[in-house]
């Protein structure tokens, strides 16, 4: 059965105008940043850990033959989708699997554990839980250390990941980030074409 998400969480944009972007939001909804490096910035304007989140063009893809006004790649990337757990998250996905819809990425942002997915005009949407019990603590995430080292996360198996759940590993030592793994790739359209 399809467990529905409990929120709307989060929207990313690809941008070639980031600084533009990031005033605009800031003076628009009284936005703040959380983090920002010269390809990403996360910013909220609630107790949420990040509403919006940018991507720069023009650090991610400086060779792309798109001008700033490209209506191709500039825009939302996508949507993201709050679950109240990891059980009800790991379940929809074990739905939507039984059903062949598969996501594209399976990632452990540090904050969140996320499985993105394209529907099939291609608008990508993230399914997320939270890794941290409070909002405070997936704010703190943004302010520390971690997220310098790694910003992306790191790839998972949502299968392993269902199997250890039902096997009694506890949520919290599944959506533990490991600072040696490996840096994920960015998968879907901001790098190539969702499958």
């Amino acid at each position: 059965m399809i467990k529905s998400p409990s929120a709307l969480a989060h929207v990313v944009y690809r941008t070639r105008r980031f600084e533009d972007m990031l005033q605009w939001y800031a003076t628009v909804f009284g936005a703040r940043i959380q983090y920002q490096n010269p390809a990403l910035a996360f910013l909220t304007f609630d107790e949420e850990h990040h509403r919006f989140a940018f991507a720069d063009l023009g650090v991610i893809r400086p060779d792309d033959p798109d001008d700033k006004d490209d209506s191709g790649m500039i825009g939302v990337d996508h949507v993201a989708w709050e679950y109240d757990s990891l059980d009800d998250l790991l379940a929809n996905y074990e739905t939507l699997k039984a059903v062949g819809i598969r996501p594209y990425w399976c990632v452990n942002h540090g904050m969140s554990a996320s499985l993105y997915y394209a529907d099939p005009d291609g608008n990508q949407m993230e399914f997320s839980v939270d890794v941290f019990p409070t909002k405070a603590e997936g704010t703190a995430y943004f302010h520390g250390e971690a997220i310098g080292q790694n910003p992306v996360g790191t790839e998972y198996d949502p299968d392993d990941w269902l199997a250890r759940l039902r096997g009694g590993v506890p949520p919290e030592e599944l959506m533990m980030m490991d600072p040696a793994a490996a840096v994920s790739p960015i998968r879907g359209r901001m790098t190539a074409p969702v499958a």
